[in-house]
């Protein structure tokens, strides 16, 4: 049994045009305080899966202390990416099967510095399915984008 603190993070990405203006969220709930913060931000010109690693980003620096931490995305590319092809990136020098470079890089490399101080469970959810932390997220990512457009 884990000693670390035991959070729940909910992230989302949105991205009108892939690249174009999009927007990020996440809600990191305390389950055994009751405590809740959430938070969102946007980028002029960005793409939809730098969002979503931006909203995993976002949250796991807003936690103060290594936590036990259950991630919920419906992003495949995020939950793949930390389950299973990063440790692959990796040990290639940061380079697909394909010999390519990591897309995202920045973000992937950004997210491997965070995911060694916390414990991560991963859970998908599918979007837009009527999960209450999912669609607040998406809300909250779709309003920090339209907000940036409106200026």
């Amino acid at each position: 049994m884990s000693t670390k603190p035991h959070v729940e993070l909910y992230t989302d990405g949105a991205c009108s045009g892939n690249p174009g203006p999009g927007g990020w969220a996440f809600v990191l709930k305390h389950p055994a305080t009751k405590k809740e913060l959430e938070t969102s931000g946007a980028e002029a010109e960005t793409t939809n899966n730098r969002m979503e690693l931006m909203a995993v980003i976002r949250g796991l620096e807003a936690l103060k202390s290594p936590s036990l931490v259950d991630l919920y995305s419906d992003s495949q590319y995020v939950l793949n990416g930390l389950k299973e092809w990063m440790a692959a990136w990796k040990k290639r020098g940061w380079r697909t099967a394909s010999k390519q470079p990591v897309k995202n890089i920045d973000l992937w490399q950004e997210l491997d510095g965070l995911q060694a101080t916390h414990d991560l469970r991963f859970h998908w959810v599918r979007g837009h399915s009527e999960h209450p932390e999912n669609e607040r997220c998406d809300q909250l990512a779709v309003a920090a984008r339209e907000k940036l457009v409106r200026g």
